[in-house]
């Protein structure tokens, strides 16, 4: 069995964060969706649990925090291309969530984060097959000797 990856993420809108995260082309589980929670569905191997604030904090003795407010985790995605980053986050903007700042281009990488309406932090990120075989430094200096 390969293992699988659950993130738990507070909302205080279940059906905003179902729309939101169904607009990013993800699929919401029915068999672990009720009034409390939706499981987003994003592969075989990764799921989403949104679950309502005060059904989340029936998890956990610690307070939840806000993410609007702070950043608990920020959870990142690779994609296949700098197109598809973008894309992705076109589809995260068009669903209600925000982009907190600018597309970072590091030349090996290029990333793009976004919000989702609860101010959960999301991260889409394109590394060159190069810089992730080589590692970045490696890539970059052989970027420098061929310019």
């Amino acid at each position: 069995m390969s293992t699988k990856v659950f993130v738990n993420l507070p909302t205080t809108d279940l059906e905003r964060s179902k729309a939101f995260y169904t607009g990013l082309g993800c699929d919401i589980s029915p068999e672990f969706t009720d009034e409390n929670a939706a499981c987003i569905v994003w592969s075989e191997d990764i799921y989403f649990m949104i679950l309502k604030r005060d059904f989340f904090a029936t998890f956990t003795d610690k307070p939840i925090a806000d993410p609007n407010e702070s950043v608990q985790v920020s959870v990142s995605f690779s994609q296949d291309s700098r197109e598809a980053v973008d894309a992705i986050v076109a589809k995260g903007l068009a669903a209600g969530g925000t982009e907190p700042k600018p597309a970072q281009d590091y030349g090996f990488m290029y990333s793009r984060d976004l919000d989702d309406p609860d101010g959960n932090s999301l991260g889409f990120l394109y590394m060159s097959e190069e810089a992730v075989e080589e590692g970045p430094e490696a890539y970059m200096a052989e970027q420098g000797a061929a310019s």
